[in-house]
């Protein structure tokens, strides 16, 4: 097994050494064509003040001046700076650019991180580790709207703990899987001085199992395919027809409905505040997401397993604007070939996919990757944007997966994801490329305030 492990370790280092000795421009091209991607949430508000149920949390938090200078800033959504800096400064970045025309404003520490690489921090679509418990599967009924992680958070535990050490700053913490309505999850910081402090946003997303687990006949009724689906349906109907009921009141066309906490969350759904993240694999049941919850109900939704063969709809995925955050599998044991394929590549790229002709992908921008943890430990996220690098997902895809492509299907891209003047100061010092197994993370900045240095007694890897 160790031996196995090391042989499977060399594979995704050499795959990553491989591509950072290419050309730049041959390095970021894909084997096959992207598509645009637009995840589809037209009724979305346009700024945080115009939500209507959704709570945001602080910005701005006090915090020193720094300015992080490293070999190589990556700011994701515009070109790598080789010797670059990054100041921030109150939890804000203030500046990123070339270190010999990019000024550090009096009174500055200047922290030189060396041949280091500094990227945004990490943004995980599926979490379960923001609390110490992992009581997230208190199965009542069927469906369970009425439940949310919010309440549980915690930020100095193990596995809070060891997800900075690994680059994450950002969770979207969900509900477990036991019932077809989990719950809504929340949107966090994995760092903070309280958990009101480090709340992003909730609700995050409201967490929907559709088939798998829920089989197992928790809850009371509804475990077989057709009973789970109208389960949901139901449940998520009552939301609309609340909110229908709200909206006219407001515009002066009948009473306004007693306030029902559950049903407030569930229309923030229908007004795409926030999008149903959806558990939900292998083709068949990946079609009823489809056809359930973008297409007749007209939510924003987002697919956080993807895995087997649901990729085999990717092309539909893309015209309706579906995303998908693929993981913890990462690879496709593929039966009809023989072949072992990569999850995250055949969602972005598409291919033949078992059809009579080639489908499209959802693209550079529709791909993201997950762990799952605890399923996969939270510190490997890395590690499985790895795997989906060696199995054929282009490299600057994996980092996009990780960081810009996350925040915008959690639908907060406007204040991480990226280093971008204005944003979070959300930072990640890395040893090398995040995407080799061999790098690590050296120091970790989460808000503007240094939350994590590494041991420099610790073995480099």
């Amino acid at each position: 097994m160790i031996r196995s492990l090391t042989i499977a370790c060399s594979l995704l280092a050499t795959t990553a050494l491989c591509q950072e000795s290419q050309p730049a421009a041959k390095a970021q091209e894909p084997a096959r064509e992207a598509t645009t991607f637009e995840i589809f949430r037209p009724n979305r508000p346009k700024t945080e003040a115009d939500y209507k149920v959704a709570k945001w949390g602080p910005r701005g938090l006090p915090s020193p001046g720094y300015a992080f200078r490293a070999a190589k800033v990556i700011p994701i959504t515009a070109a790598p700076i080789i010797d670059g800096i990054v100041i921030t400064k109150n939890g804000t970045i203030e500046a990123v650019g070339p270190a010999k025309s990019t000024p550090v404003p009096a009174g500055y520490e200047l922290i030189d991180c060396g041949d280091s690489i500094i990227v945004p921090g990490l943004v995980e679509m599926h979490c379960h580790v923001a609390s110490e418990s992992f009581d997230l599967n208190d199965t009542v009924h069927a469906t369970n709207p009425e439940f949310r992680t919010l309440d549980l958070i915690g930020l100095e535990h193990d596995q809070f703990r060891a997800a900075r050490a690994g680059g994450v700053s950002t969770a979207l913490y969900i509900p477990g899987s036991g019932s077809n309505m989990g719950g809504f999850g929340t949107i966090t910081k994995t760092w903070g001085n309280s958990p009101e402090e480090a709340l992003v946003r909730f609700p995050g997303s409201l967490k929907i199992a559709q088939a798998g687990n829920p089989e197992r006949r928790s809850g009371d009724l509804g475990y077989g395919m057709m009973g789970m689906s109208d389960g949901i349906r139901a449940t998520l109907m009552r939301g609309k027809e609340y909110l229908a009921q709200v909206q006219a009141a407001e515009r002066g066309e009948g009473p306004r409905p007693k306030h029902d906490p559950t049903l407030e969350l569930v229309s923030g759904l229908f007004r795409h505040e926030y999008p149903v993240s959806v558990h939900t694999q292998i083709y068949q049941v990946v079609l009823q997401t489809l056809q359930e919850l973008r297409l007749e109900l007209g939510l924003w939704t987002v697919v956080v397993h993807g895995t087997f063969d649901g990729f085999r709809l990717s092309g539909e995925m893309a015209k309706h604007g579906v995303a998908i955050a693929n993981g913890p599998r990462q690879y496709h044991f593929d039966r009809a070939t023989g072949r072992i394929e990569g999850l995250a590549a055949n969602w972005a790229l598409g291919g033949q996919h078992g059809w009579r002709e080639r489908v499209p992908g959802v693209g550079r921008d529709g791909i993201s990757i997950n762990t799952d943890s605890p399923v996969v430990a939270q510190e490997q996220l890395t590690l499985q944007a790895a795997m989906a690098v060696r199995l054929g997902l282009p490299h600057e895809w994996a980092l996009r997966g990780l960081t810009i492509n996350a925040a915008r299907m959690a639908g907060i891209d406007h204040r991480v994801g990226s280093l971008t003047v204005g944003k979070d100061a959300d930072i990640g010092v890395w040893s090398g490329d995040p995407i080799d197994p061999r790098s690590h993370v050296k120091l970790m900045v989460i808000n503007g305030t240094i939350c994590y240095r590494r041991d420099g007694k610790r073995p480099v890897w």
